[in-house]
């Protein structure tokens, strides 16, 4: 009988750390099964939203959004998503800040459920991420949404129903009432088998650790020591 792990994560569109934390996880996802074909890893992607107090009618640039929204400077912003995209470059993630449409994400975020629900989460969520960061895409637009969503397997007409749908948005509700359950304050955000939370985008070889760490405590083994 194969063995499971069972991976909850937080995180957000918007959110670049999230970006190139799920890059990482996939990689250490593919090198663990890799060494253990016998395990499954089993994902869910749950919603958090970084910026709620976006206006849904923001019209704007991430720098315009930093400088003029959160009252940031303009050179320590400048500074650090170029650092940020200097990063992404060399793990082979591309972020073109300069393009990005800042959005209020929430409608965003009812296509990912609509996704699990049809079975295709992570692919819509990875087409998701490259539209907003690479492509300038505005995640509250409905038509661009529906196009995308369309892009990665599912139906253009259901996303546009989805956007509207209460049950979805209660579905996005629930996911931010649980991560603040969790206490949970940043994402992105791993729940491993309910018990496990490692915070933030760790290395490939971090994430690869705990996997090894989780299937040892499934086997019975003494918990190591958590770094």
């Amino acid at each position: 009988m194969s063995e499971t792990i069972r991976v909850d994560i937080w995180s957000d569109i918007a959110c670049p750390w999230c970006y190139l934390g799920k890059h990482r996880f996939e990689t250490a996802v593919q090198a663990f099964s890799e060494q253990h074909p016998e395990v499954a890893i089993e994902v869910e992607s749950h919603s958090f939203e970084l910026a709620p107090d976006t206006p849904l009618d923001f019209q704007g640039s991430e720098i315009d959004f930093l400088v003029q929204h959160k009252r940031m400077p303009a050179e320590q912003v400048e500074q650090m998503l170029g650092q940020m995209t200097e990063l992404g470059a060399s793990e082979g993630v591309d972020f073109g800040f300069h393009e990005v449409k800042h959005a209020n994400t929430q409608r965003a975020h009812r296509v990912l459920h609509l996704a699990k629900d049809r079975g295709v989460q992570a692919a819509v969520q990875e087409r998701l991420f490259r539209a907003y960061f690479s492509e300038g895409e505005d995640m509250s637009d409905a038509d661009a949404l529906a196009r995308l969503g369309a892009e990665a397997g599912l139906d253009a007409d259901e996303v546009r129903a989805a956007l509207d749908d209460d049950a979805y948005g209660e579905a996005v509700q629930r996911d931010i009432t649980r991560a603040q359950q969790l206490g949970i304050s940043g994402v992105p955000f791993f729940l491993l088998d309910q018990q496990y939370g490692v915070s933030g985008a760790q290395s490939a070889d971090a994430f690869a650790n705990v996997f090894e760490q989780v299937l040892g405590f499934q086997r019975g083994a003494a918990p190591a020591t958590a770094q």
